[in-house]
């Protein structure tokens, strides 16, 4: 096994693609070892076929739309005049737009990508240095993946055989209480340094924004309406969003028919890499499976660890290693068969595990030499990719408290779930 993930890391090294790396260190394993080649590719080919994982195609396309639609611009302007009379208000108005956005499209990188770019240049153009800025915007696009509709909690319950509906659902305080820490840190730093604010409007403009916000706004409550209703499944619901979010920008007249085609293909091939990615992750997880790895990881924490604390600080500094060196799905994918029994034997709920989980990956997203959101931030600003890192350390530390409160306060998880789905 030690020469499985020693394959692995070395391919790492040499600087080929994770998904890559991942089937080549099976085959290689099983020509070292006499296992079947067959069996690791049929697994390939099985891992995304997976009826919960059309969900994932979905709900890229529905954050596509909605980029491309002119509903990030909406979003973010009524957030602006919502919250932007606060000290730091633009860097708040960035957290806030990212709760909502986060509604839309479950993705990191296209909350990054796609609002982004207005956040970063409004907050610029309002006299923002921008590493605030740049850090702002990074940091506030990991609660896309927390809160629903989430592409990691997709992966994580098709790996880990929990209910998709209780982990979205699951996923709403958490992703409440990262964006308050992210605001306590923006609103002192605002504070020292004189950032500016702009003046409340009055509540006539705010509600005038508002409703033409509506439907924007409205597009979380549709997902997660039918999710708790019973009246569709997640990925049912995630076709239902690209429907709203289709006909919502053709109405407003900002996408156009000619647009589709560019975003089906961008849609398309995002799709792809996740789900070779997951099928990739699920070869080298069959094959850590049949070595017995998860049994002897148990035996080892059940004989050495004493209770559910020491478990969880333990998983929760590994996870955090491993989002700095892996991409976030291929670990969910390989991770979770391991780690989520281990957590189970000392009584952590299985819904709440899973948002500790993604969340480490998330915040991995943040920091190099893996770090998804810091190579989007570098592409589309100027700023250089070591000033972008050091203006995240402190969101990074902002990022670990939110974590340790989730961690260590499991209600903040199963409150939600247990409530509205019993």
């Amino acid at each position: 096994m030690l020469m499985l993930f020693g394959l692995f890391l070395l391919f790492l090294l040499l600087g080929m693609p994770v998904a890559f790396s991942m089937i080549c260190s099976a085959i290689f394993y099983c020509q070292f070892f006499g296992e079947s080649i067959n069996m690791v590719l049929t697994r390939t080919i099985a891992g995304p076929t997976s009826f919960t994982l059309m969900a994932l195609a979905f709900f890229i396309l529905a954050g596509g739309i909605m980029n491309n639609g002119g509903v990030t611009n909406q979003i973010f302007g009524f957030c602006k005049k919502l919250i932007g009379w606060v000290p730091g208000g633009l860097g708040h108005a960035n957290v806030l737009a990212s709760i909502i956005f986060a509604g839309m499209s479950g993705a990191a990188v296209a909350d990054a990508g796609g609002l982004g770019q207005i956040e970063v240049k409004a907050m610029r153009d309002d006299g923002y240095d921008d590493e605030f800025a740049v850090a702002v915007t990074g940091a506030s696009s990991i609660i896309g993946p927390i809160i629903p509709p989430s592409i990691p909690a997709v992966v994580f319950a098709v790996a880990g055989g929990v209910s998709v509906g209780r982990l979205l659902i699951g996923g709403v305080l958490p992703g409440l209480v990262l964006a308050f820490c992210m605001m306590v840190y923006i609103f002192f730093v605002s504070k020292k340094r004189h950032y500016p604010r702009h003046e409340f409007g009055g509540f006539k403009d705010l509600g005038i924004s508002f409703l033409k916000s509506i439907p924007a706004l409205l597009t979380p409550v549709i997902i997660l309406g039918g999710i708790l209703t019973g009246v569709c499944t997640p990925t049912e619901a995630s076709t239902v969003a690209v429907f709203y979010a289709l006909i919502l920008s053709l109405i407003t007249r900002n996408l156009s028919i000619r647009d589709l085609p560019k975003i089906l293909e961008e849609t398309i091939l995002s799709t792809m890499s996740v789900l070779f990615i997951v099928g990739c992750a699920n070869s080298l997880a069959y094959l850590v499976t049949i070595a017995h790895l998860p049994e002897t990881i148990l035996n080892f924490f059940g004989t050495f660890i004493t209770n559910r604390y020491t478990c969880l600080i333990l998983i929760n500094v590994f996870l955090l290693i491993v989002g700095m060196l892996m991409e976030s799905l291929s670990a969910l994918t390989l991770l979770t068969p391991i780690l989520l029994p281990i957590a189970m034997m000392y009584g952590i709920d299985p819904i709440h595990f899973g948002i500790v989980m993604i969340l480490n990956l998330m915040i991995g997203m943040l920091t190099p030499p893996v770090g998804m959101v810091l190579f989007v931030l570098a592409r589309m600003t100027p700023t250089p990719f070591e000033r972008i890192c050091k203006a995240m350390v402190p969101f990074l530390i902002m990022c670990i408290i939110a974590l340790l409160i989730i961690s260590f306060c499991p209600p903040v998880v199963t409150f939600l779930p247990n409530l509205l789905m019993g």
